[in-house]
C-alpha cells in the first residue's frame, strides 16, 4: 500500500532523487567533451569547459558568455590547453564548496599553486585584462599597502586576506575614481563623470533601467552635481541589494495595495534587519530610480523590481552591446513580432486549447453522460425509475448500450470545444485586461462581470452543440424502452431542429454559463494567489494549477446545477406522457411543483466529478503541450487557460544548477577588478564603448 501511496505522490508532485557527484561530473564530462588528448583520453577544450558552466541559452547581457573561459586557466592546472575527467571533476568539487566564488579568483591569482597570491603575479594578470581606457587605479595607493604592504615590504596573500582584499576593492577603485575627475577637491563631480564611474566599477551588477538613467543622481541634491556621500550612498544601496530585495517583498506583500513609502520601506527594514540600517540618503536614492516614471510617492514592486534585477531588459528599447572584437557580442532584443507573429501564436494557443480541452471533456465525458441523464428522470412519471442513482445508471448504460454507449453524442462535444475555450478565454481576458489597472490590480466585482461575459459569449457556440450532444445521450435509453424508436445521427437531429431549434434552451444556457464562468474563474484566480501563494516572484506547480483549477470548478458546478437541470430539461425531447415545458418559468414551476426542491440539483455531485477533472485534464494536458511542444522562437510559458494576465515581472530567483550560479558569482567577483576581466584583448573603438547601456551619455 506504501508502494502505490508513494507513486501516487510522485506522479502527481515529481521526484527528485540525490545523484552521486561521480555520476553527474562524468555525465556533464562525456556531454561537453568533444577532443581526444595525444594519448587517446577523451578531454575538454576552452570551448567544451565554456559550454559546461555556461550554457548556451542563458542570459549574457552583463557578464559575456566568452568570459567565462577565463576560469578555464583555474581548472587547468597542469597548463596543457586541455582538461582530463579527473581535472573536471576537481573544478566539480571546487564548485560545490560555500565559498566556490572566493575560492575560484584566490586560484586564478595564485599563479605558482602555492596557496598564496604575490603582489607582482596579482598586478601583472590585472594589467593583463585592464581595458585600454578605463580609469587607471593606484596600485602603489596607501590602501593597497594596507593590504599587501608598501614598495618596500610586499607580503604575499593568503586566502582569507585575498578575500577580504577583494571584497573591499570596489569601494576604493570608486574612491580613487572620484578622486581623479574631483580635481579641484570640491567634493563634487558632474553627472557624466559619475556615470562613467558606475559603469566601469559596478556595471555588471546594475540593470539597464539603473544605468541608462544615473545621471540623474543630480536630481536627489540641490545643485547640478553629485557629491561623494551620492556616490558612497549609491555604492551602499548596490552592496545590500540582497537585503532590500528581502524588505521590499515583505513590505509590499504586507500592504494592502502592494504599495510602499520610503517610510514603509524604513520601517520593515527595521523590523526585519538588527544591522543593516539604511540612511535616508540611501532610502532616497532607491526610490528615486524605482520611481522615475511615477507620479506618486507610493511604489509597486514591479518598479523595484527595474532597480533590484540585474537582468532588467526595457521591453520598449533594443538595446545593441558591442561585439566580440572588443565588447560583448551583438545582441539585441525585439518584442512584438508583427501581426503575422501575433496571429501564429493565437492559432498556436487555439489548437493546444482545443486539443487540450477535446482531452479533458473526453475523460470526463461518461461522468457527463450519467448527469445528462440523471436530470432528465422525472420522478412523478407512469410507471418505475429508470435509476435509482449515478452509479445504477452507469451500471444500466454499459448492460444494455455497450461501453460505447458512455460516450454516445462525444463528437459535437469535440467540435464544441475549441470554440467554446477560445471564446470563454479571450472575452475573459479582454474584460479583465479593460479593467485592470496599471499596477495589475482589479476589483472582485470586475473579476467576475469578466467571467460572466465570457460565460455568456460561450452560449453562441455552446448552446447548438449541447442540445445535439444532449439528445444523442438520450436516445439510447429511448431505444431501450420504446419500442421501434430508430437511433438518429447528429446531422440528422440538427436538420429536424433547424436553426431556431437548435437554440431551444439558449436562455437555461445563459442561466447556467454565466454564473458557472463568475464563479469559476474569480475562485480560481484567488486560490493561486491567496491559498497557493502566487506572486510575481512565485510560480505555481502543475500540481498547484490543477487543484487550483479542481477546487474552482466544485462550487461553480455545484451551485449551477439547478440551472443546468432546467437546461437539460428544455433541451430533451418529451416522451410520450411527460409532461412538454414551454419556457424556462414553465419547467422551472413544473419540476418544483411535480418533483419538489431536490429535483434542481439531481446530477449535482456528477457535475463536480466532472467539471473538477476536466477542468484537470484540461490544465494538464495543456501544460504538458507547452512544454514539449513550445511555440516556435519562443521560450517554454507557465500560462494558465484562465485567461488571466500574469505577473509581467521577471523573477529575480534564478533556478540553473549551482555549478552554473557559482560560476556566474564568480566572475562578478573578477569584474570588480574591471570590467573587461576574461575578454581577448583588443583595441576599443568609440563605437564599442558608446554600446553600453548608459555609455553614451558618460
Amino acid at each position: 500500500m506504501a508502494t502505490v501511496t508513494e507513486a501516487v505522490k510522485e506522479s502527481l508532485l515529481g521526484s527528485e532523487h540525490p545523484v552521486l557527484l561521480s555520476e553527474e561530473t562524468k555525465r556533464l564530462f562525456d556531454r561537453y567533451a568533444t577532443h581526444n588528448a595525444p594519448s587517446g583520453e577523451r578531454v575538454m577544450t576552452k570551448d567544451d569547459f565554456i559550454g559546461a558552466i555556461a550554457p548556451s541559452k542563458a542570459n549574457y547581457h552583463k557578464i559575456q558568455r566568452e568570459q567565462y573561459g577565463v576560469l578555464f586557466d583555474v581548472a587547468d592546472r597542469r597548463k596543457e590547453g586541455y582538461l582530463s575527467l579527473k581535472e573536471w571533476a576537481a573544478f566539480e568539487f571546487l564548485l560545490v564548496k560555500p565559498d566556490a566564488e572566493y575560492q575560484i579568483a584566490f586560484r586564478l591569482f595564485d599563479v605558482e599553486g602555492k596557496g598564496v597570491v604575490k603582489f607582482d603575479d596579482f598586478v601583472e594578470l590585472y594589467k593583463k585584462y585592464k581595458g585600454e581606457d578605463t580609469i587607471p587605479f593606484n596600485w602603489d595607493s596607501d590602501w593597497a599597502a594596507l593590504y599587501m604592504g608598501g614598495k618596500n615590504s610586499r607580503h604575499e596573500l593568503t586566502y582569507p586576506q585575498f578575500s577580504q582584499m577583494m571584497r573591499a576593492l570596489q569601494g576604493e577603485k570608486v574612491r580613487q575614481a572620484f578622486r581623479r575627475f574631483d580635481k579641484q577637491g570640491s567634493g563634487f563631480v558632474e553627472p557624466e563623470e559619475f556615470q562613467r564611474i558606475i559603469l566601469e566599477t559596478s556595471g555588471h551588477k546594475l540593470s539597464d533601467h539603473v544605468l541608462e538613467n544615473l545621471h540623474t543622481l543630480s536630481n536627489i541634491g540641490t545643485g547640478s552635481k553629485i557629491s561623494y556621500s551620492n556616490v558612497r550612498a549609491f555604492q551602499n544601496v548596490i552592496r545590500e541589494m540582497d537585503m532590500i530585495d528581502t524588505i521590499v517583498r515583505s513590505a509590499t506583500t504586507k500592504s494592502s495595495d502592494g504599495k510602499i513609502t520610503k517610510s514603509d520601506f524604513l520601517n520593515e527594514a527595521a523590523r526585519i534587519t538588527r544591522f543593516s540600517h539604511f540612511t535616508p540618503m540611501e532610502a532616497d536614492i532607491l526610490f528615486h530610480f524605482a520611481g522615475l516614471d511615477s507620479i506618486t510617492d507610493r511604489l509597486s514592486w514591479k518598479e523595484f523590481s527595474r532597480v533590484l534585477d540585474p537582468l532588467w531588459r526595457d521591453p520598449h528599447m533594443t538595446v545593441h552591446i558591442p561585439s566580440t572584437s572588443a565588447m560583448p557580442s551583438v545582441s539585441s532584443i525585439s518584442h512584438g513580432e508583427g501581426f503575422l507573429g501575433q496571429a501564429l501564436e493565437s492559432a498556436y494557443n487555439f489548437g493546444l486549447g482545443a486539443i487540450a480541452g477535446a482531452f479533458g471533456a473526453t475523460v470526463v465525458y461518461p461522468i457527463d453522460l450519467v448527469k445528462t441523464r440523471m436530470q432528465n428522470q422525472r420522478s412523478k412519471v407512469v410507471g418505475e425509475m429508470m435509476y435509482k442513482n449515478s452509479l445504477d445508471c452507469a451500471k444500466k448504460v454499459v448492460r444494455n448500450e455497450g461501453f460505447r454507449g458512455l460516450y454516445s453524442g462525444l463528437g459535437p462535444q469535440l467540435i464544441g470545444v475549441a470554440p467554446e475555450k477560445a471564446i470563454k478565454l479571450t472575452v475573459n481576458d479582454m474584460v479583465r485586461n479593460r479593467a485592470t489597472d496599471k499596477d495589475g490590480n482589479i476589483t472582485f466585482g470586475w473579476e467576475m462581470i469578466a467571467g460572466g461575459a465570457a460565460g455568456g459569449c460561450q452560449v453562441v457556440f455552446t448552446n447548438p452543440l449541447e442540445i445535439v450532444k444532449i439528445r444523442l445521450q438520450i436516445q439510447g435509453e429511448v431505444a431501450k424502452t420504446v419500442e421501434g424508436v430508430p437511433r438518429r445521427s447528429a446531422l440528422w437531429i440538427v436538420q429536424n431542429l433547424g436553426l431556431v431549434g437548435l437554440y431551444k434552451g439558449a436562455s437555461a444556457c445563459l442561466l447556467r454559463d454565466v454564473p458557472f464562468s463568475a464563479i469559476y474563474f474569480p475562485a480560481y484566480a484567488h486560490l493561486k494567489k491567496d491559498w497557493f501563494g502566487e506572486s510575481p516572484t512565485k510560480s505555481l506547480g502543475l500540481f498547484q494549477l490543477l487543484s487550483a483549477g479542481a477546487i474552482a470548478g466544485m462550487p461553480a458546478a455545484y451551485l449551477t446545477t439547478p440551472c443546468d437541470v432546467i437546461k437539460t430539461r428544455l433541451q430533451v425531447e418529451a416522451r410520450k406522457g411527460q409532461t412538454s415545458y414551454r419556457g424556462l418559468v414553465h419547467c422551472a414551476t413544473t419540476v418544483w411543483r411535480e418533483e419538489g426542491f431536490k429535483a434542481f440539483f439531481k446530477g449535482g455531485p456528477a457535475r463536480i466529478m466532472r467539471s473538477s477533472p476536466q477542468f484537470g485534464c484540461t490544465l494538464a494536458a495543456y501544460e504538458l503541450l507547452k512544454t514539449t511542444v513550445p511555440f516556435p522562437g519562443k521560450a517554454v510559458d507557465q500560462d494558465s487557460m484562465t485567461g488571466a494576465s500574469k505577473p509581467s515581472i521577471r523573477p529575480i530567483e534564478d533556478h540553473s544548477p549551482l555549478s552554473v550560479l557559482r560560476s556566474r558569482n564568480a566572475m562578478k567577483i573578477l569584474l570588480d577588478l574591471d570590467h573587461s576581466f576574461g575578454r581577448v584583448k583588443m583595441p576599443q573603438t568609440k563605437e564599442t564603448w558608446e554600446g553600453l547601456p548608459g555609455a553614451r551619455r558618460a
